[in-house]
């Protein structure tokens, strides 16, 4: 099958998606002249960052025209793929790679990215064929973030309560099997260093048919710890020490003991090794090390005690970090950092070429700060153009890219094709009850639309 490319070269559907976060990966490439009336710009990537680029030249620039392009045959990146179904209103998370645990046995059959498994979820095509076998008692999530709490709350939802979202049928069929029924969620620091948002935690302590397991034992000394802290992780905090310490009303505890399923936090733990089972066919259970904290403040670190624990488990998701790809080599990255080195959005030693989004600044941040940093991208380019600081001459903009893909034999998928699948997935959720049931297989997308 020829490459796909997909274009959008207006911004009329902009209202159609929900304020979205945190998406990386948009690099855009000046394509116009100083001295045009009509700048053209290319971004490439339809995420969160891309839009929101893309939305600030429009409003500061009355003539600039802008072409979004992206790899995959629909738009909005990750704020379709990268968003727990039950979770609709929450658009986070956005780098399109994982960091590596690097320890034995990761490659076993049962341990997963959490990345990948949101991507399974959400009907990401590249993810469609993960098949995760749920039929294990325990699984353990590495890392303490909003995406660690995502992953362990669809493990723990009861399917029926999933059924009217748009998560897959696909995915949906193998939650109706899952055995899972308990959670451990780990990190290799405590309480005052977790990552995820007092929403998301709340929502876990109140999920129907769970109960919290809290070792009092890591919230020793914590309360006169937290007097300093700024108030969102104080408010965070206090809530854990509550959960883990004081005794829950004659209802909440009620609803407890007939809980059947149970998720708990993990504190001062490393992963070491993924334990294979005694076959060596698939992950059995994984080996921690227990930490303890040095430094104080940002600068605290996570070093080893000496001593470690091995945590019986049949699946294993890892969501310890993100990091974004290079994108070309004539596109200067850092691989350590997982950014395009860059001042303000201006890539250094590129002039024309700019960066928004993850691979601007890393892994790090939500909607606001999306928003925020890309309107600050936008603001940068247009600072360049108004100050005569970019290259002049006449730039062909889409017409040339439309010959190069004619060329290569390439058939664009245009945003009016992609408001039939939108049409076709809405139509074919509707008979279910659901917002719509995404189409996940590339081929079938193509032959839809007569490709």
């Amino acid at each position: 099958m020829a490459p796909r490319c997909w274009r959008w070269w207006h911004w009329s559907a902009w209202p159609r998606i929900r304020p979205p976060s945190a998406r990386s990966t948009l690099s855009f490439r000046r394509q116009f002249s100083t001295q045009e009336k009509t700048p053209k710009i290319c971004v490439v990537g339809s995420g969160p960052a891309g839009f929101y680029t893309a939305q600030h030249l429009l409003k500061h620039h009355s003539q600039a025209h802008v072409d979004i392009y992206e790899k995959q045959l629909m738009p909005f990146g990750l704020v379709r793929f990268g968003v727990a179904p039950d979770h609709p209103e929450v658009k986070s998370y956005g780098a399109e790679d994982h960091q590596a645990l690097e320890i034995p046995g990761e490659e076993l059959p049962g341990v997963f990215s959490a990345r990948a498994f949101v991507g399974w979820y959400n009907g990401l095509p590249e993810n469609r064929e993960l098949a995760p076998d749920l039929s294990c008692d325990t699984a353990v999530i590495l890392g303490q973030g909003n995406v660690a709490l995502d992953v362990a709350r669809i493990l723990l939802t009861p399917p029926e309560h999933l059924e009217k979202t748009d998560i897959t049928e696909a995915a949906l069929g193998v939650l109706r099997q899952n055995r899972v029924k308990t959670v451990w969620i780990v990190g290799r620091r405590g309480p005052l260093q977790v990552a995820f948002t007092i929403k998301e935690l709340r929502e876990m302590i109140q999920l129907p048919g769970t109960r919290p397991i809290l070792d009092p034992a890591d919230f020793l000394g914590l309360q006169d710890r937290i007097k300093e802290v700024p108030r969102p992780r104080k408010r965070l905090t206090e809530l854990l020490l509550r959960t883990a310490t004081e005794q829950p009303g004659m209802e909440e505890a009620a609803r407890q003991t007939s809980a059947s399923r149970a998720w708990g936090l993990r504190f001062f733990r490393s992963p070491q090794q993924v334990l294979p089972s005694p076959e060596g066919r698939r992950a059995a259970g994984i080996r921690l090390a227990v930490t303890r904290l040095e430094g104080v403040g940002e600068a605290t670190q996570a070093v080893p005690t000496g001593d470690v624990e091995d945590l019986p488990c049949g699946l294993v998701l890892s969501s310890v970090g993100y990091k974004s790809r290079p994108i070309d080599p004539s596109v200067p990255f850092d691989p350590k950092l997982g950014v395009i080195p860059n001042t303000e959005g201006r890539v250094v030693d590129v002039p024309g070429l700019y960066c928004s989004g993850w691979v601007k600044r890393g892994p790090t941040g939500v909607i606001a700060t999306t928003m925020t940093d890309s309107f600050l991208t936008g603001q940068s380019l247009l600072q360049d153009l108004k100050a005569g600081l970019l290259p002049s001459g006449p730039r062909p903009g889409y017409t040339a890219i439309q010959a190069l893909l004619s060329l290569r034999g390439v058939r664009p998928v245009s945003f009016s094709d992609w408001e039939k699948l939108d049409a076709e997935e809405v139509a074919r959720g509707r008979g279910t009850g659901k917002p719509r049931e995404k189409l996940v297989d590339p081929q079938e997308m193509l032959q839809l639309l007569g490709h």
